[in-house]
This record gives structure tokens, sequence and C-alpha cells, in this order.
């Protein structure tokens, strides 16, 4: 199964790239050997201004024409499902294991995620009430990808 990540915005050269750029790498080179690999991070930006509503709907565009066509979608917002690092590796092997061979996770950009995008996808989720930069979120999935493959592997990264 192929995992992508589609943010809104364009990660800049810091630490936070150096950490999404290391996690993404484990992620690929752990999962390789069951069956999970990492796709390019994709990045969109909508350049007009407009009021907020518009804005989500023109950046849901920019994502859904990104993502892999058939993927299942997973959309990051405040007001999914908040789970532990065991059940998310749980679904995320369930997915593999069911035969989806493309899976994007969606990350809006400083509005959010357009209802349309939001309601459209497979599974909605959250890393909890606080709100997080958008930036951080893609370094917080990432570990999280990469944490979800040494769980199903059996390696003694995940402590819990």
């Amino acid at each position: 199964m192929r995992v992508q990540i589609c943010a809104v915005g364009r990660l800049k050269n810091g630490p936070e790239k150096l950490l999404l750029d290391d996690y993404m790498s484990r992620f690929d080179a752990a999962g390789r050997g069951i069956g999970l690999t990492a796709l390019p991070l994709a990045e969109v930006e909508e350049k007009r201004r407009s009021d907020a509503a518009e804005l989500m709907e023109r950046e849901a565009a920019l994502l859904a024409a990104a993502m892999p066509k058939g993927a299942l979608v997973v959309a990051l917002d405040e007001r999914g499902r908040v789970e532990t690092s065991e059940a998310f590796a749980k679904r995320l092997g369930k997915w593999r294991d069911t035969g989806t061979a493309d899976i994007a996770f969606l990350i809006g950009g400083a509005n959010g995620l357009a209802p349309s995008l939001r309601d459209g996808a497979a599974h909605v989720m959250a890393f909890g009430a606080m709100t997080w930069p958008h930036m951080l979120a893609r370094v917080m999935l990432a570990e999280q990808l990469y944490r979800a493959v040494t769980i199903l592997s059996g390696h003694p990264y995940h402590r819990a």
C-alpha cells in the first residue's frame, strides 16, 4: 500500500522539514518489508486571496488533484477521532490487508479542510482537541506512520 501526505502550504527548509524527511525515510525503509511504501509529500498552495470558505474549497480542489486517483482518504481535523498509536497501527494494517492500494492523508491550511473533503473521507482523525500548526501536524503524522510500521512489524521502537 502506498501512503502519501497531501498538505496545504509549502514546508520551508528547517527543523520541521528535517524531522518530516527523517520520519518518512524511516517509514519507507521499515514499511517495505510489511507492504507499506511512502509516496513523496504533495504540497499545494492557493495564492489568490479570498474569504475562508472559498479558499478552503479551492484548496480542496488542489488537494483532490494532488492525491492518487482512487486513494482512500484520511482527513486530519480537530473534530476527528482521537485514537491510540496501537489503534492507528491496527487501522493502517487493516487497510493494507483488505487491498487498499493508495491512501492519502490530508492536512488543510490555516482554515482547515473544506467540509466537502472532510465529509467524503473514509476516516477523520485528530491529534487531540488542541489546535496544531499545519506544518507541525505533518511531522506528527509522519512520526505516527513510522510508529505504526514498528508496531505492525513488532519492532521495539514503540513502548506502551
